[in-house]
């Protein structure tokens, strides 16, 4: 960083530098002082009628919604027709995001047939639906952002994801239904009925356009001037919102825990997790494009928006309190995998695009990057 750089330059250089141990920080804190965050969101700015619904505006839906208006703030609108003019990097993504989770359901409903506690199965399999059925999650577009993904391409999967999630999210609802049994399998078709429009709408959809609106106000070079510092803010809210969401869920995943539920819940939500940013990566393989896309398309595909999940999941299945551990851990996990691919992927020079990089090799040289000596 050069010494010339303004304060505000340097914080942001260091907080990125360093967010991923920020981010196990605000966790660990949240565990043991949970108080300012269940504040956080219990502070409400009154209610919305939209779309035949209620939505109450509360402070963390305030701060997400700033997120995504900053996001549309960095969206080149040359970005944006280029998007429309190539959009397969788009459509390919979208696909990937419905059907990838669901296929890895369905081999978890099929290697947990000889777990010992049927019923533990089932709560896993609800709360991996009610993963899989949301929306791409807002807060990718600020890691996007952040580690100089395609904003584009970014706000184009939580948006796309987003206005077709009415389609999606009972498809997704209704497929894993299929794979369920009894009373969770009637719930999840009967939640494949519910509607979270207000909520998307005013949260995701309308910041994200005033963004894209501001942009072609202000232009280029003034957007330019304050992107730093739209860096900076994005990093100080995503600690925030992690530390408040985690205030709501931690404390709850770890009291009375029962060990080998928790395990297995882990080690599920870290492979779907996993799968998912490998698939990202995958894909932008398979289309050949650039760096900057394939960044939007890990963390687009990585990241859901657990929130309205965990909103449902307490709302509708009351009776399951489990269904709601699975998304209490992805939610965790997702920023904690992107924190790890925004560290590793910060430190690693790109190959030459004329010679393929097995995969091998790719994950022996991040491996080596990682090595004490060379933080």
């Amino acid at each position: 960083m050069d010494d010339r750089s303004s304060p505000s330059d340097r914080l942001s250089h260091f907080i990125h530098e360093r967010f991923i141990w920020l981010l196990i920080g605000s966790y660990a804190v949240a565990s043991v002082l949970p108080g300012l965050g269940m504040a956080i969101r219990d502070v409400s700015f009154g209610e919305v009628h939209l779309l035949g619904e209620k939505t109450r505006l509360s402070l963390p839906m305030l701060m997400l919604a700033f997120l995504l208006f900053n996001a549309g703030l960095g969206v080149r609108t040359a970005q944006l027709r280029d998007l429309l003019r190539a959009p397969l990097a788009l459509i390919g993504g979208l696909v990937a995001n419905l059907l990838i989770p669901i296929a890895f359901i369905f081999g978890v409903s099929q290697m947990m047939r000889i777990w010992h506690n049927p019923d533990e199965v089932q709560n896993i399999l609800v709360g991996l639906a009610l993963v899989a059925s949301m929306p791409i999650a807002g807060s990718s577009t600020a890691w996007s952002q952040n580690a100089n993904g395609n904003l584009a391409l970014s706000l184009g999967l939580v948006l796309a994801s987003t206005f077709l999630s009415p389609l999606t999210t009972p498809l997704a609802l209704h497929s894993v239904g299929l794979m369920a049994r009894g009373e969770y399998a009637a719930d999840l078709h009967e939640l494949a009925g519910s509607g979270t429009g207000g909520f998307l709408a005013i949260c995701v959809i309308l910041p994200s356009i005033l963004g894209i609106v501001s942009h072609m106000i202000l232009g280029e070079a003034r957007v330019a001037a304050i992107k730093p510092r739209l860096k900076l803010v994005n990093s100080m809210i995503l600690l925030v919102l992690n530390y408040s969401n985690a205030s709501l869920s931690l404390p709850q995943a770890i009291a009375n825990p029962d060990w080998d539920f928790l395990g297995v819940v882990l080690t599920i939500t870290l492979g779907l997790c996993g799968l998912a940013f490998a698939s990202g990566w995958m894909i932008s393989r398979l289309m050949r494009v650039d760096e900057s896309q394939r960044t939007s398309l890990m963390f687009g595909l990585g990241m859901n928006n657990n929130g309205t999940g965990l909103v449902l999941a307490a709302m509708m299945l009351a009776g399951h309190p489990r269904v709601m551990i699975p998304i209490i851990f992805y939610n965790l996990v997702q920023h904690l995998v992107a924190g790890l691919v925004d560290h590793v992927a910060g430190r690693t020079p790109r190959p030459p695009a004329s010679i393929p990089l097995p995969a091998i090799r790719l994950f022996a040289g991040l491996r080596s990057r990682r090595s004490p000596a060379s933080e």
